[in-house]
């Protein structure tokens, strides 16, 4: 397979972001209650719930990858990826100032993976605005 869109790049991308956003740590505690819990890095595992929203969010994008054929379908599917970004954001801010208020987020680590996915989950939504466009135009010189 031969990737040859931007967009499927882009996701492509993503999905590895958001993968290696599964596996750091997003948040660190400070030295006094690392000694209580045992814990000083807070990685995903430590809030399941926030972890099925990302791996489904890497899945939808995954499958975004393959739904080249049906345009509408992947914008679609790209969209639904975004809002649930959007939305693992939020709760990313939710776990880390209500949760657990004296965790400190890491922001040159899994915060900015977040970020960065969901900037290139919008260039590649773009761009399939583009292709969509072009096709229509196409349609019209028939």
């Amino acid at each position: 397979m031969v990737i040859q869109r931007w967009q499927s790049l882009l996701l492509l991308v993503a999905v590895a972001l958001m993968c290696v956003f599964c596996l750091t740590p997003f948040a660190t505690v400070p030295a006094a209650e690392a000694a209580e819990n045992g814990v000083s890095e807070i990685f995903l595992k430590d809030a399941p719930v926030f972890m099925v929203l990302n791996i489904v969010i890497a899945v939808l994008l995954f499958i975004s990858i393959f739904l080249f054929k049906n345009l509408k379908r992947q914008r679609t599917v790209t969209l639904i990826s975004i809002v649930l970004l959007a939305a693992s954001l939020v709760t990313c801010g939710f776990i880390l100032y209500v949760g657990m208020p004296d965790a400190s987020a890491i922001w040159l680590g899994g915060v900015t993976l977040l970020v960065v996915c969901l900037i290139l989950a919008l260039f590649a939504y773009r761009f399939m605005g583009r292709d969509l466009r072009l096709l229509r135009s196409y349609d019209r010189l028939r």
